[in-house]
């Protein structure tokens, strides 16, 4: 597994925290029930998987698992959310869970394949834990799709930096149009059906929340420490697109969006 492009640093993990069952896995909710067993694989600081919990409660179980080791008191407060007592935390790689196979009936991966330099190789392992029959949904965004006004330059260079960051660590930054693509290429999964969603921040509330995380990661998590490593950009640098995005929160006129990619497909092993 390569290094996760964005850490756990505080501002990264307040941004993943704010992420819901009910926003991120929208699409998936619908089709799961007691009592059905489900893996979220890249489960972060899990505030997704408690949902996920709460979807198949009372009978069904949720097991998230995570390839950092630093997200324990993360677990440890989904936990104590978690009503139904139905969910459980673990590390592990996901291409070398110690799990048994074809044994969950709905595998979920949110924002992971992105990452990877063998995301083919990424959906065939995690799909190997579904049951023959069972479901898998991955969830992934498409950072081409990326718009905000006023366009300015700072925004301009914030995308040359993601990107260029993304790549050197092996990832994808449009990996959302590629998920009929790779999960066609991965075999063993039918009736794919592909979807979207749109993340759009034009109030004072969702542009403050969306710029002053931003703001943060490009001084203060992985992305910073990779693009001065790489030579993709200068402290001064990112500097000025952390206080792009200062500038940019406060026009009454900004607006920003961006497009996330659903897919959703049965496993089949006959």
């Amino acid at each position: 597994m390569p290094s996760y492009l964005h850490g756990h640093g505080e501002s990264v993990l307040a941004a993943h925290a704010a992420r819901t069952a009910d926003d991120a896995a929208a699409f998936l909710l619908p089709k799961l029930s007691s009592p059905m067993r489900v893996l979220d694989v890249g489960c972060g600081p899990g505030t997704i998987t408690v949902g996920l919990a709460s979807a198949v409660a009372p009978g069904g179980s949720v097991l998230g698992v995570d390839s950092s080791d630093s997200l324990g008191p993360e677990w440890e407060k989904r936990l104590e959310e978690c009503e139904s007592g139905n969910l459980e935390f673990r590390t592990g790689d996901l291409f070398s869970l110690d799990l048994p196979e074809a044994h969950f009936d709905v595998v979920y991966m949110h924002q992971v394949l992105q990452h990877l330099p063998n995301p083919v190789e990424a959906v065939r392992a995690v799909a190997a834990h579904a049951k023959d029959g069972g479901l898998v949904g991955f969830r992934e965004v498409d950072w081409g799709t990326f718009t905000a006004y006023p366009n300015m330059g700072s925004m301009r260079d914030f995308r040359r930096v993601y990107d260029a960051v993304a790549v050197a660590n092996g990832g994808n930054p449009y990996a959302g149009r590629h998920l009929l693509e790779w999960c066609n290429e991965a075999g063993g999964l039918t009736g794919v059906r592909i979807t979207t969603s749109t993340w759009s921040f034009f109030d004072d509330a969702g542009k403050r929340w969306w710029a002053d995380q931003w703001s943060a990661r490009v001084l203060k998590s992985n992305i910073a420490t990779s693009a001065l490593e790489h030579g993709i950009a200068t402290r001064e640098e990112l500097e000025a697109i952390s206080g792009g995005w200062q500038q940019w929160k406060s026009s009454p006129d900004a607006v920003s969006a961006f497009v996330h990619f659903e897919a959703l497909a049965m496993v089949s092993r006959g």
